[in-house]
């Protein structure tokens, strides 16, 4: 292929960027990037009522938080009204489409009996000959489908796709109100646009065989199509907000890393051999439509949180300390105006990023850098902050209060010199710094969080420690 391919993703700004829009998109992403092609965004916003802009905002905030830059565009569909009218006079002209007076009421009336007669619910085109207009009523435009023969897809992923033309209907391409619809629509914008390949969810696949038609009735070749698996819940029904988020946004929120989300959505329907992580480069250049398949794919939220858990653990800790930090003022740990050393903070966060699945968890995990524990583990301080450690933890004090450095080294002299003067373990005196630092049993080695801490929070922290194993007098 060479690099004239041009794809394109076509949202309804009728809603947030969705997981499955998303995979669409990522899909025409890695396709336009392996063949050096274009990749266009177009918002198809022609439903009026429920399109705005406060979601086609929502749909490009959601695809630069994945970093799915695209070449042209976005173009809206509400723009171009004209053109499309100017495409539904051609048609009308040549005798390819035909003004239709049918009232709602008739065509419900219609319906009802063809349901009742168990005969396929469709047009019956009585207004194809029509050739006097109806006084009074606004009529609508519907394009003329081939009674006989067939259409066929040729499509990417499933192969071919027959459909007998007299099971299509004369749809409606231009409503009584003058605005055109979706299918129509689609086809004018995709010969405008120079289109090559049309890459979207298989539950298109119905629609394909009417927009072949209007293809040919336009003296236009069609598009090459690729129509992609749906994804389904657990439950292997059509994925909704019931098996758990399908907002893209709700998975930043959340704490995801957009590389994390974008791994997981391109191997929702293709693979390359038994790889699971990839990097964008490595993804572009394996992608080919030959080993996506054509089953639906299943979403799994414990393999995305694995997969995000790998790519924390993967990442610098410097590019984690900048995507942490929002979430830090998120929970309260730090004030939206207070300054944070970075270098610090990423010190901070290398100790912990192995142990985290989200940023939520990071952020939580990284508290107690910030903030004093303002009350111990119940259990811990009974079992650590006794008789049995207030000698361990006054000399340890002595100790670190002399220190004029805070290294690893320096600070492990310390502990290991108050080790073996009292015949311990290490742990005897390590557990009982670690609920003192942090409130808890669980840190990272606690050499690091005494670097990190610093001496002046170490010291104040151990102090109020052992004011609670032997509080002085009242």
């Amino acid at each position: 292929m060479t690099e004239h391919i041009r794809v394109r993703f076509a949202p309804s700004p009728t809603g947030h960027l969705h997981i499955g829009g998303a995979r669409t998109a990522l899909f025409n992403w890695l396709f336009a990037h392996h063949h050096r092609g274009r990749f266009i965004l177009r918002i198809e916003d022609t439903d009026t009522t429920r399109s705005t802009d406060e979601y086609i905002e929502a749909i490009i905030q959601g695809m630069t938080w994945l970093g799915l830059d695209w070449d042209e565009g976005p173009f809206r569909q509400t723009d171009r009204f004209e053109v499309y009218r100017s495409y539904v006079d051609r048609l009308v002209k040549e005798g390819k489409a035909y003004y239709c007076y049918c009232s709602s009421e008739d065509l419900e009336a219609r319906r009802q009996e063809a349901m009742a007669q168990g005969r396929p619910v469709m047009y019956d085109g009585r207004c194809r000959g029509l050739q006097e207009p109806v006084p009074g009523v606004a009529p609508v435009v519907r394009f003329m489908m081939p009674r006989d023969g067939q259409t066929v897809v040729h499509d990417l992923i499933h192969g071919a796709v027959e459909f007998d033309n007299a099971q299509l209907d004369d749809l409606i391409i231009l409503r009584s109100d003058n605005t055109p619809t979706y299918n129509f629509t689609v086809v004018v914008d995709d010969v405008d646009m120079r289109i090559t390949h049309v890459i979207r969810g298989d539950d298109h696949l119905n629609n394909t065989p009417k927009q072949i038609q209007m293809y040919k009735a336009l003296g236009y070749d069609t598009p090459k199509f690729a129509h992609l698996p749906m994804i389904l819940g657990a439950d292997k029904t059509r994925l909704s907000k019931r098996h758990g988020a399908t907002s893209v946004m709700a998975y930043q929120e959340m704490g995801y890393l957009p590389d994390a989300l974008i791994n997981y959505l391109v191997r929702l329907g293709w693979s390359y051999g038994d790889q699971e992580i990839f990097t964008r480069d490595e993804l572009i250049r394996h992608f080919t439509f030959e080993t996506v398949g054509k089953a639906a794919s299943v979403f799994n939220p414990e393999k995305l949180l694995w997969l995000n858990s790998q790519y924390i653990m993967k990442a610098s800790a410097e590019s984690l300390a900048e995507l942490v930090l929002p979430f830090l003022i998120k929970e309260g740990i730090l004030g939206e105006e207070e300054k944070v050393n970075r270098d610090w903070l990423a010190s901070a966060v290398k100790t912990l990023q192995e142990r985290a699945k989200t940023l939520i968890e990071l952020a939580s995990s990284l508290r107690y850098f910030f903030i004093d524990p303002a009350v111990y583990d119940e259990k811990a301080a009974a079992k650590f902050l006794n008789s049995q450690s207030l000698t361990y933890l006054t000399e340890l004090r002595e100790g670190l209060n002399g220190l004029d450095e805070y290294s690893h080294d320096s600070i492990e002299k310390i502990f290991t010199a108050i080790v073996e003067k009292n015949g311990i373990k290490l742990g005897a005196l390590a557990q009982p710094v670690r609920v003192a630092l942090t409130g808890g049993t669980v840190s990272p080695g606690i050499f690091e969080v005494i670097g990190i801490l610093g001496k002046e929070t170490t010291l104040r922290r151990i102090d109020r420690a052992l004011s609670v194993i032997a509080p002085g007098p009242a």
